[in-house]
């Protein structure tokens, strides 16, 4: 052992943790007489080392996920869900587990109508938050057997983004964070996908129709994972070196061009880590969440002061730095996709004519700053982070 490897085992036993081989152990506390043992907490570490299943499974899993029917079609889906929504909305405990019956109704493949009995729960932090939001972002969980053949098929949970509040504001929201979706989509298989739908919420407490809102339906985490040939691990702390660098760096571009900093690798913060066999033990960081960025503007929108920027329209690149080398390749690729992204708002009829211009408008910024190496050099390489944040 080496005098640097010394000095960081001694460290890491002070802090209460081992790194054996390249799997972190947590070393018990000490127990007080009479004291009960606690259940010992399962290392996501562990995970990295779990062994995989054979290709044939890996690459089945892979087919399954890319050909779930929910995201077959770009086209609204329309439905109905029915639940106590007045008990619902006054779930707003983060940490809550409770879920309430409910059932989604949709247009059935031969005509007439489909009802699956589903669990509801809310779900989500700032638009959890009664101050940011009247109606609670939800979650959808399915049987899978109750929706087979239908549009959920294949499906066990899904996070559905609602309208948060009445006004045709909100709708606008709802529609310009679908739209960061798409331009994920556009630039790299390694993203969610969503699906815009078209839903009347019905309260069963009083009978009536509560709205009738545009939403996003958003792709199960695992089922990203397992596009890419891989599997989720949640493992905190994680930083640059960690992660496959092209990935990341698509990624990082991609959040500069939406003017979104609410997100974190090192916090596992609307980033998942997804493990491949192809790459070992690097990761690749995937994003999810995107409403508090420039593109959607929402008026509940803030930014860490921390990071020095007044407003979510002001981007602040945070990936890892890159020589402008390192960086023209994928900047090839957003400038080779720029007429396609710019078409996106076109091709959502319900988008307002303002919103239309003002995500045009912004978008535009992003090209006309890695139009030119000067204009490169400011946004990626003078501000860019030396370690995760």
């Amino acid at each position: 052992m080496t005098g640097r490897q010394s000095r960081a085992l001694r460290l890491a036993i002070v802090s209460g943790v081992v790194l054996a081989g390249a799997v972190l152990v947590t070393l018990a506390a000490p127990q007080q007489a009479g004291q009960a043992t606690p259940p010992a907490a399962k290392s996501p570490y562990l995970k990295l080392a779990t062994p995989w299943p054979d290709a044939d499974t890996l690459r089945k899993r892979q087919s399954e996920a890319e050909g779930r029917a929910l995201f077959s079609s770009a086209d609204p889906l329309v439905f109905t869900l029915t639940a106590d929504f007045k008990a619902i909305n006054k779930d707003r405990d983060p940490a809550s587990t409770r879920r309430f019956p409910g059932v989604l109704a949709l247009a059935a493949p031969g005509g007439g109508v489909t009802s699956i009995q589903i669990q509801i729960g809310t779900r989500g932090n700032v638009r959890l938050s009664p101050r940011t939001c009247d109606f609670a972002p939800l979650r959808l969980e399915f049987v899978k057997s109750a929706v087979k053949n239908t549009a959920f098929d294949g499906q066990d949970a899904l996070k559905l983004v609602t309208h948060c509040w009445q006004d045709a504001t909100f709708e606008q929201y709802v529609l310009r964070e679908y739209l960061v979706y798409r331009v994920f989509n556009l630039h790299t298989p390694r993203s969610f996908r969503a699906r815009l739908a078209t839903i009347t919420y019905v309260d069963t407490s009083g009978g009536k129709t509560i709205a009738a809102r545009h939403g996003i339906l958003i792709e199960d985490a695992d089922d990203v994972a397992r596009r890419m040939g891989g599997r989720v691990v949640d493992i905190p702390r994680g930083q640059f070196s960690d992660l496959d660098r092209d990935a990341t760096t698509m990624m990082s571009v991609l959040q500069y061009l939406i003017g979104n900093t609410d997100y974190s690798i090192y916090a596992l913060h609307n980033v998942k880590l997804v493990q491949t066999p192809a790459l070992g033990r690097m990761l690749t960081p995937v994003a999810y969440d995107f409403d508090i960025s420039g593109l959607v503007n929402p008026h509940y929108g803030r930014t860490d002061p921390k990071l020095g920027i007044a407003s979510v329209r002001d981007r602040l690149y945070r990936g890892p730095c890159r020589t402008m080398a390192e960086l023209e390749p994928a900047l090839s690729e957003f400038r080779g996709r720029q007429a396609a992204v710019l078409a996106l708002p076109d091709a959502l009829p319900d988008l307002s004519p303002r919103s239309r211009k003002d995500v045009v408008s912004f978008l535009e910024g992003f090209y006309a700053a890695i139009a030119r190496p000067d204009g490169v050099k400011r946004a990626f390489i003078d501000t860019c982070a030396k370690i995760t944040m």
